[in-house]
């Protein structure tokens, strides 16, 4: 079971030297997940400053309040019940017209990963749920699993998963429901996948295509993206850790957008994707773990590092 002693966010030297907190500011962590990268973030915006913390967990966001308790009196510190799209939303209900830091880490939290309950692993034999937010009803992953079509799982596990062998998972899936557990699905993956070298289960990338349609990750994050960089003020920053390529992808394409590159298709004669420059980039290519950071946080391996700085007005 994750408890915030054991947890171990990814990157905080990185993002610290990328978001740069001064005493006083206002940020927000879009995905606070268990509070590692706030607390950091937070420790630096004494005194007078403004945390915002965001997440769709309740259960994170109750363990991230706890563990930034001890700041309360130095600097002003607010959790949201609330998915990171709701951004806008949430500074206009508090009265902030700017932010001059935010942070977006993608992805499910490792407290997610290791509560065996929540369904997103295959290390524990659970039921298929996969909700970050269990406090409201939704689509589980033994909804779709168990009731969408073959050709739509196919095209889920390939698109969201990456994965070669969507076809003969997708029709190994149908033919052997009802499917209840994680740990039943990952051996019917496996097998329809067959044998395959290095460290990764066969089964990963259908969970995790799984994850991401029943949490809706992908859908308007680079909208998402998008918004949180015209909620900064001038010279405010914005840094995005993301996981996989799907959500590298976005995160790249909404940075290129709003540096003023366009990104519309090269048979397209005349821009049409509304670029213009709000931002320079930081990071011009995206940073990777370190080898020592790998050895001591085996999960960090796949995160990739993006930083924008919103330009000023005069610019």
């Amino acid at each position: 079971m994750m408890t915030m002693n054991s947890h171990t966010p990814v990157m905080v030297r990185e993002v610290l030297q990328l978001l740069r907190p001064q005493a006083g500011e206002v940020f927000v962590d879009a995905t606070v997940g268990l509070g590692g990268h706030a607390v950091e973030i937070a420790s630096r915006l004494i005194p007078g400053g403004w945390l915002i913390g965001m997440d769709k967990d309740p259960k994170a966001l109750d363990l991230a309040a706890r563990r930034l308790a001890h700041l309360s009196g130095a600097i002003r510190v607010t959790m949201v019940h609330a998915d990171f799209r709701e951004l806008p939303q949430v500074l206009r209900a508090r009265g902030l017209e700017g932010l001059d830091g935010v942070l977006f880490d993608l992805g499910v939290s490792s407290m997610q990963l290791d509560n065996a309950e929540r369904g997103f692993s295959f290390r524990f034999d659970a039921p298929l749920d996969m909700r970050m937010d269990t406090s409201q009803p939704g689509l589980t992953a033994a909804d779709i699993v168990n009731r969408w079509s073959e050709a739509d799982l196919r095209r889920v596990i390939a698109e969201y998963g990456e994965e070669p062998a969507a076809a003969r998972i997708a029709h190994a899936i149908v033919q052997n429901r009802p499917i209840l557990t994680t740990q039943q699905l990952a051996g019917i993956v496996a097998r329809a996948a067959g044998r395959r070298g290095g460290r990764i289960h066969p089964a990963t990338r259908t969970f995790q295509a799984l994850r991401i349609v029943v949490n809706r990750e992908l859908e308007g994050l680079q909208e998402a993206i998008e918004q949180a960089i015209r909620c900064l003020k001038p010279g405010g920053r914005i840094v995005v850790l993301t996981y996989h390529s799907l959500e590298a992808r976005a995160v790249k394409r909404a940075f290129q957008k709003l540096s003023g590159r366009c990104i519309c298709p090269p048979y397209v004669p005349t821009c049409e994707c509304g670029a213009e420059r709000l931002i320079y980039l930081l990071t011009p290519h995206a940073l990777k773990p370190d080898a020592e950071e790998i050895a001591r946080n085996p999960r960090s391996r796949s995160a990739q590092c993006r930083a924008a700085e919103r330009v000023e007005e005069t610019e």
